[in-house]
């Protein structure tokens, strides 16, 4: 590239960096490799049918509309229906509390882009989403770590970190990614508390939530803060943005999820939003909306659970009956991934190009530590591959695995 370009680059620009699981995804999309490492919905549960009857419905009835510029907050039936939908998770509010977003990565960098200046702290989990890091790295946030285990985020280790004046909390509550792990809900209502106490906001992120294949659903940490301070009202005024997607259960080719917040919180991001994409494309917020109508949803969140959860017990069958001791992981209650520990001679970035070699991929767990660590973890993707795909992919993993312990 040209001088004149590069040294004309913002200053920002040296805190961006390639994402690490997009650039493996190149590698692992070559022919004959079974890939375990894109966090990718099945295409086998995408509703196609639906999509092809109400693309017709909405080029009908709606083109005039569909084909034309929209408003930055949204698609207005849409909104409307995701705080109904909303509602049966104990969160009130109105659609002047949602954004409709270009997905959740959107949303990221709209909190980044209105929050967080050069050198501001954001505390995390650690491990964490290497999105959100990816997206705050670029103005300039710093990361605080917080200790994580099978339950989610210690609050002891919050309540330690939190005195280093830190900006944000941010939050996967629901089968995090990449550990899978779910916060229970004491720890939930511990992390408000200590937030409240400190008046530090928290961003929960909940793109995995609707996907529980077993155990009881734990309520959104957005309605646990509503709870505390009282607010019953459909116009949530509370500590908390959170954070959802139709990728998961309708398809991420829509590139459709949504932020709900306090209004004075959306009038912003509605402002830095307009000034990246004026709006989220029309027509396929109305296809959405038109393909949700009638509770589809409800129909079809049982078959995306069913599939994906036969394809984690197989996954973790595998592994017990394959890989070799000292190989352990985290049984996930729903969501994409299986997060694994190798025994700490394995270096899984180091391994990375030999599992390839053998025709098949993961992705190391280091980068999703803002601060270093994970050497020896790996996030594996179940939800993807198909059953003889996972099984031959775990049988090559495997023998890759037991070939470098010995």
């Amino acid at each position: 590239m040209s001088n004149i370009w590069t040294k004309n680059f913002a200053n920002r620009t040296k805190r961006m960096q390639s994402s690490t699981i997009r650039e493996l995804l190149k590698i692992s999309n070559l022919p004959g490799v079974v890939s375990f490492a894109g966090g990718l919905p099945s295409p086998d549960v995408f509703p196609v049918d639906e999509f092809k009857k109400a693309c017709q419905v909405v080029l009908t009835d709606y083109s005039h509309q569909a084909l034309q510029y929209g408003t930055t907050e949204g698609y207005l039936p849409l909104r409307e229906m995701i705080c109904e939908r909303s509602g049966r998770y104990g969160i009130h509010i109105q659609p002047d509390n949602v954004l409709i977003t270009n997905g959740s990565q959107q949303a990221l960098d709209l909190i980044g882009k209105v929050f967080i200046d050069a050198g501001d702290k954001v505390i995390c989990e650690a491990p964490t989403y290497l999105g959100a890091i990816q997206a705050w790295k670029v103005y300039g946030a710093e990361f605080i770590s917080v200790e994580t285990d099978e339950h989610g985020m210690i609050p002891e280790s919050l309540e330690e970190k939190i005195k280093q004046k830190a900006k944000l909390i941010y939050l996967l509550p629901n089968f995090q990614n990449p550990m899978g792990c779910t916060l229970s809900e004491e720890r939930r209502h511990r992390i408000i508390q200590i937030a409240h106490e400190h008046q530090v906001p928290i961003i929960e992120d909940d793109p995995y939530g609707q996907l529980r294949f077993e155990g009881e659903h734990i309520p959104p940490v957005l309605k646990l803060d509503a709870d505390l301070r009282g607010n019953d009202k459909d116009d949530y005024q509370g500590n908390v943005i959170y954070l959802s997607t139709f990728s998961k259960t309708l398809a991420p080719g829509l590139r459709l999820a949504w932020a709900i917040a306090p209004k004075d919180v959306i009038l912003k991001l509605v402002q830095a939003k307009q000034g990246s994409d004026l709006h989220t494309a029309t027509f396929n917020q109305i296809l959405a909306h038109e393909v949700c109508k009638n509770d589809f949803l409800d129909r079809h969140i049982p078959l995306i659970r069913k599939v994906y959860g036969a394809r984690r017990d197989l996954m973790m069958d595998l592994m017990d009956e394959l890989f070799p001791p000292g190989v352990t992981y985290i049984r996930p209650e729903g969501g994409l991934f299986l997060w694994v520990t190798t025994p700490e001679q394995i270096d899984t970035q180091k391994l990375l190009p030999v599992a390839i070699a053998n025709k098949v991929a993961y992705v190391p767990g280091a980068p999703f530590y803002p601060n270093g660590g994970g050497l020896n973890t790996m996030r594996m993707n179940f939800s993807n591959a198909s059953e003889d795909g996972i099984r031959e992919g775990m049988k090559r993993l495997s023998l890759v695995m037991k070939e470098a312990l010995v």
